[in-house]
């Protein structure tokens, strides 16, 4: 398997489990779980906010943002379609390059103005497993208040959307 295959298997994934942490989030009764309904939320706007600022590194433009999340939090729909549209975008992205590109290395400015360069699949890959480590976070408040979070599984995933690779 190729690396960008890889990556467009990982932003696939992702894309597919992002709207599920969404749905488990919509089961949260905010009056009855307010500090978990409330974290869940900001982690989430946390992980899009870092996603924001990555795609803006790899557009080689302005993110326009300060720090790894913003002051105001959205509302949960606010996000979930905002979640889909950058979702949307990694995925063209992902699929549009060349193996070639994914060794270019760019320079950008961390939140705090730090300078910082790293490869394009190097700040793909980061993208991915930041997301994936805070879900983890995500899914100990759903569970305080709504039951099992999603199964965020890339395994699942795979075998779930090409169930011939359970074919022995």
């Amino acid at each position: 398997m190729s690396t960008s295959t890889l990556l467009t298997s990982l932003f696939e994934h992702k894309a597919w489990i992002d709207p599920l942490f969404f749905d488990q989030l919509d089961k949260v009764d905010a009056a009855a779980h307010p500090e978990a309904h409330h974290q869940a939320l900001r982690i989430l706007n946390h992980i899009h906010t870092v996603d924001r600022i990555w795609a803006g590194h790899l557009k080689g433009e302005p993110h326009g943002l300060t720090g790894t999340n913003t002051e105001d939090t959205p509302t949960p729909a606010e996000l979930r379609a905002a979640f889909a549209r950058l979702d949307a975008w990694y995925l063209d992205h992902v699929r549009s390059l060349r193996p070639e590109q994914l060794d270019e290395a760019i320079a950008f400015r961390f939140t705090d103005g730090d300078a910082g360069r790293m490869t394009r699949g190097e700040m793909l890959a980061h993208v991915v497993t930041h997301g994936s480590n805070h879900r983890g976070a995500v899914g100990v408040w759903l569970r305080q208040a709504a039951g099992a979070p999603p199964r965020d599984l890339l395994t699942r995933y795979l075998h779930q959307h090409e169930p011939e690779r359970r074919a022995s």
